[in-house]
């Protein structure tokens, strides 16, 4: 399984780099990590303008990242044509590899933009208990706020649900490595 690491995660430093492990870079700027970078577009559940998310792209493009994450993006059939002319202008510029993240199951037309979609991105509760309808293999799941001792456990089950690539981390969403005293650094991978 590929082992993406959201914004607020981020890997030990003793992992080494390989073409399965991407970052999730915030914004343009200083280079995190040598790890494969995706820098993060927030689309705002398809609520930002069209010119404003392809002047990110291009933004992103400058800072020479691998691909991108389509971060808070629309899953239904209604937000489908925006996230296309993203995606296709994206590969125009050479970035290739995007992750859509609506954090939830898509409309099946998303599918058909061949890139990757993370199905969950939640809590570690909500996680155990979710039934995965509308996933398809593959697909990615970010689990996060799980306990330090059950992040083996956690990956287990995302393979189990057929995870082709996330992360389970003992880090929440809105606690920066920094701010946790590098707490994030833990995440299993």
């Amino acid at each position: 399984m590929k082992t993406l690491f959201p914004p607020y995660a981020h890997p030990s430093p003793e992992l080494p780099v390989d073409a399965d492990t991407w970052i999730v870079q915030e914004r343009p700027g200083p280079r995190r990590s040598a790890h494969q970078r995706l820098g993060r577009i927030d689309l705002d559940w398809g609520g930002r303008s069209l010119a404003d998310v392809l002047a990110d792209v291009d933004e992103w493009r400058a800072d020479g990242v691998e691909g991108l994450f389509l971060d808070r993006a629309p899953a239904g059939s209604g937000g489908v044509g925006p996230v296309a002319l993203t995606v296709r202008l994206a590969a125009r510029r050479g970035l290739h590899r995007v992750v859509l993240n609506p954090g939830v199951p898509t409309h099946p037309l998303y599918r058909d933009l061949g890139v990757r979609i993370c199905t969950f991105d939640g809590p570690w509760s909500a996680y155990q208990g979710w039934d995965g309808d509308g996933v398809r293999p593959g697909d990615g799941h970010l689990v996060h706020g799980v306990p330090s001792t059950l992040l083996t456990a956690a990956r287990r089950l995302m393979g189990r649900r057929g995870a082709g690539f996330g992360l389970a981390t003992d880090a929440g969403p809105y606690v920066s490595a920094v701010a946790s005293g590098g707490a994030a650094d833990s995440a299993d991978s």
